[in-house]
């Protein structure tokens, strides 16, 4: 059921402003700038009229009308030039374009009615002339308020109804006329302007859509930047943002010329215990590691999951003490952590480099950050080190190291030394442990410990095994048939596929017996992979060569562990020898209770003196290896020696110097 609007419903809703926010701002702004030009042109106009009757009509038309008028169009012109305060909000705006409406319409009706008392004087040019004033007049009002068309609307109604009395009433067609035309043409232009309003109403509304479009997109747009600088599990930022945020910290130091500190975080025993409860626990302790730290940052600290278990540091402020502020870091993290039922301990070690001392870049920073923290692992875990010229001097050597193993020939240069392992019930060798040794024609002789490191780096260790396993069968075979081998794999070598297949090739094609062959890796090797390093360990096993787990003790070892492993031995680290009572003692009575209830055989490291050598016999264990019993040598020099042990503990004196 349609309902009829009339006359008055229509005007009154024509007259309405908006309810739209936009449209009253975007009519607000375009009134701003209109409006001085409007009442200017009625200056001009007012005072022309004014001039031209001075002659004909009474001074209070031509003089005190007109200057009333003129006045009050140039205190609106100066409103609404330099406004007393601009209305920032839709309520204000609204209130003064109801004001302008209205002032419109009755500034209209009087300017109208002030032309037409004019009428009556002067000849026909001057009342001409009011006819032009009043259509000028009308439309250049319409013009001027094409934004606000409710207001011209409301002035031509109000001006329209008195110039068309007034001229009817003068029974003149030609005023008649002129009449009629000045309002067609006002209805016209108010056709106009509606339809031009309505055009400018539609692109307020585009281009408030389009900046919501804008809007939404920048949102959108800052959230998948904050996403992809942003790690999902803990956080924290990730790998891009530090590297990014560093870079733009290094600009800002050089030009201010300040210094900083670049720092990374390890976390201690994460892996075994990833290894152990599932990366789901793993993935809840990072997350709860990443909470801590997260509530530690600040604008002078910056920190940042670079990926697995290890962080990022960027210290701005006491940066001479980093390694202290990373302790404090570290004790932090090491604070215990409850994870379902269980109680979780870990521990954390950190390397820290300060800019622009230790490098000037991005990469030479975390470089040199990195070797600290290296450094730390493999000698005084669970502390914090600041890069220093003594850990240069060993990147330098390392880099010496790195450069000599890439120009190596290491069948020529690789050569194999033999030490023996004891039975100690008759003390003869019933195993020579195969140690490598590396004569470099630029470097000389370089420890295994510090070349073999060198060689995973660089990617070269499948090379260095399989030259030292070719020398190691060679010995092999010039061995008396009674003797074993134990040959080390290095933490590349037992999680790599080739490597392993290697091994079993070389081992099928030249015919020798698997059972002669032990294979030795140490417990951080197999931490290394777990999963895969135990497939490797396996394949080895399934052809009958033994598996025996190096310097134990010193590692991840529990029970529980070791059940997961397919070992036939186990070397206990020569830590536990130092000394031959107290804790240590009862600490090798622990071991070998251990590996009877896992039946697994036992050989102790490092025995260096008789009374070391009287601990592990009356411990109860069977075999032994150390510098007391027979030190690593030629194998020439190891088959002269062999089964050379007294039985009476008057040994002969030996050297305590390093493996």
């Amino acid at each position: 059921m349609s309902v009829s609007i009339g006359p008055i419903q229509r005007i009154s809703r024509a007259l309405a402003l908006s309810d739209e926010p936009e449209i009253i701002l975007a009519q607000y702004r375009e009134i701003t700038r209109q409006v001085p030009l409007l009442y200017s042109l009625l200056i001009v106009n007012t005072a022309a009229v004014a001039f031209t009757h001075r002659q004909f009509a009474p001074p209070v038309l031509t003089y005190v009308m007109p200057a009333g008028l003129c006045l009050v169009s140039l205190l609106r012109i100066l409103k609404w030039q330099f406004p007393r305060k601009e209305p920032l909000d839709v309520a204000a705006a609204r209130a003064q374009l109801k004001r302008s409406i209205v002032f419109a319409g009755g500034f209209g009706l009087i300017a109208v009615l002030w032309a037409l008392s004019l009428g009556r004087y002067g000849g026909p040019y001057e009342q001409g002339h009011v006819a032009l004033y009043i259509s000028i007049t009308v439309i250049a009002c319409i013009f001027c308020l094409m934004s606000l068309p409710q207001a011209a609307l409301l002035g031509c109604l109000l001006v329209t109804g008195p110039y068309l009395a007034y001229y009817f009433a003068q029974q003149s067609t030609v005023w008649s006329a002129i009449a009629i035309n000045i309002a067609l043409v006002s209805l016209v232009m108010i056709r106009i302007i509606l339809n031009s309003f309505k055009a400018f109403v539609e692109l307020v509304r585009s281009q408030r859509d389009m900046a919501a479009k804008t809007a939404e997109a920048e949102r959108l747009g800052e959230e998948n930047a904050r996403l992809a600088m942003t790690d999902s599990l803990t956080g924290l930022p990730n790998r891009r943002y530090f590297f990014t945020r560093l870079e733009a910290a290094i600009e800002a130091a050089r030009d201010t010329d300040t210094r900083f500190a670049v720092g990374v975080l390890d976390l201690d025993r994460f892996k075994p215990i990833n290894d152990t409860y599932g990366h789901v626990l793993g993935d809840r302790l990072l997350a709860e590691v990443g909470r801590r730290l997260s509530a530690l940052a600040s604008s002078d600290l910056i920190v940042a999951r670079l990926g697995g278990d290890e962080f990022g540091i960027i210290l701005f402020s006491e940066c001479d003490t980093a390694a202290a502020v990373g302790e404090s870091l570290c004790r932090i993290i090491c604070h215990p952590y409850k994870v379902d039922e269980l109680r979780i301990t870990i521990g954390c070690s950190g390397g820290f480099a300060i800019f622009p001392d230790a490098g000037q870049s991005a990469h030479a920073l975390f470089d040199r950050s990195d070797y600290a923290l290296y450094h730390v692992k493999s000698e005084e875990r669970g502390r914090c080190a600041l890069f220093s010229l003594e850990h240069e001097t060993r990147i330098r050597s390392e880099r010496a190291i790195e450069a000599a193993l890439q120009a190596a020939d290491f069948d020529a240069e690789l050569t194999i030394h033999l030490q023996p392992i004891v039975d100690l019930a008759s003390m003869r060798t019933t195993t020579a442990e195969i140690l490598a040794r590396w004569s470099s024609p630029v470097l000389g002789q370089v420890p295994p410990h510090i070349f073999i490191p060198a060689a995973e780096r660089l990617g070269l260790m499948q090379r260095v095994t399989q030259a030292l396993f070719g020398q190691a069968l060679d010995a092999l075979a010039d061995l008396p048939e009674s003797l074993h081998i134990s040959f080390n794999l290095s933490a590349h070598d037992i999680v790599s596929p080739d490597t392993i297949v290697f091994l079993l090739n070389e081992i099928r094609r030249r015919g020798v017996s698997p059972a002669r062959l032990t294979f030795e890796l140490t417990e951080t090797a197999l931490m290394r992979d777990f999963d895969l390093a135990i497939v490797g360990m396996r394949e080895l096993r399934d052809i009958g060569c033994g598996i025996v787990l190096d310097d134990f003790g010193t590692g991840y070892s529990s029970l529980s562990y070791l059940r997961r492993l397919p070992v036939d031995k186990v070397k206990v680290d020569r830590s536990f020898v130092m000394t031959t009572e107290g804790s240590d003692k009862e600490m090798l009575a622990a071991i070998k209770g251990l590996c009877d209830q896992l039946h697994l055989r036992c050989v102790v490291e490092g025995i260096e003196s008789p009374s070391q050598l009287e601990l592990v016999r009356s411990l109860g264990y069977r075999e032994a290896q150390g510098y007391l019993l027979g030190r690593p040598v030629v194998l020439a020099s190891f088959l002269a020696e062999m089964g050379n042990y007294p039985d009476e503990p008057s040994y002969r004196s030996v050297g305590l110097s390093g493996r």
